[in-house]
């Protein structure tokens, strides 16, 4: 795979002495069927392995990922469990980023949930209550995902940008924003970069007590997860359970 881009035989077999390569090569190979790493391993190191070896799916330009997170308490929309995204690849993304985004975490939450996919972009604003460039960026992610979704006759509910509680509380949203699809319903919250979506998904798994499965890798030709180095003996089983669902 590498070939064309200088790597040499003695560096491939190099490379193979590594266990996130060997891993991935045995996927790469049809020997497994998915891939989960992480709990003794960077994510950035995981994340090199998967596209050095595997590389992403036919036609993804953009590889992301997301958290399962499995609330403690239903939302007040009564979901037991939301998805965030992106938590883990993408530092700065763009609107165009962010619609690839959406779409593979819609894909994730149809595989792994099953309901309605109900999509918000966040901000710090609701339809335009506030100005900025991270403003003006989630509002065209949320039209250009509404557009996307319409076209590929996509099942799915996407609005933005709308402040946190405005996207979860259906009081809330009747006020603030009274007229979104969601009506306060989101089950999938995309962040408007990394350092939003990480922090978030770490407070709501120590502060809330929810549990977070992830980072579930989206975007990559077969089934590779990887872990929190902070993960426990649950969370390590609760991201195999997924990686089995999605090389089912």
């Amino acid at each position: 795979r590498r070939k064309a881009k200088g790597l040499t035989a003695e560096q491939a077999r190099e490379m193979t002495k590594n266990r996130l390569y060997f891993a991935n090569l045995m996927l790469n190979q049809g020997l497994v069927s998915g891939l989960v790493a992480g709990s003794i391993a960077s994510t950035p190191d995981m994340l090199r392995s998967a596209f050095h070896c595997v590389g992403t799916a036919p036609g993804i330009k953009t590889a992301s990922s997301c958290f399962l997170m499995d609330l403690r308490q239903p939302t007040p929309a009564g979901d037991e469990a939301l998805i965030f995204a992106d938590c883990g690849v993408n530092p700065n993304p763009t609107a165009e980023d962010l619609v690839d985004i959406a779409l593979a975490t819609i894909q994730t939450h149809q595989k792994l949930i099953g309901t309605q996919a109900k999509l918000a972009f966040l901000c710090y604003s609701t339809k335009g209550s506030a100005k900025g460039e991270l403003v003006d960026k989630m509002a065209r992610a949320a039209a250009l995902t509404q557009a996307k979704v319409a076209e590929l006759g996509i099942a799915a509910l996407v609005d933005g940008e709308l402040q946190a509680d405005a996207a979860l509380v259906p009081a809330v949203a009747s006020s603030k924003a009274p007229g979104s699809p969601l009506q306060g319903q989101a089950n999938i919250l995309i962040f408007p970069d990394l350092n939003c979506g990480n922090i978030c998904y770490k407070m709501t798994q120590r502060l809330a007590g929810a549990e977070a499965f992830g980072p579930i890798l989206q975007g990559v030709a077969k089934p590779i997860n990887d872990l929190s180095r902070g993960c426990s003996v649950e969370d390590l089983v609760g991201v195999a359970a997924i990686t089995a669902c999605q090389a089912l």
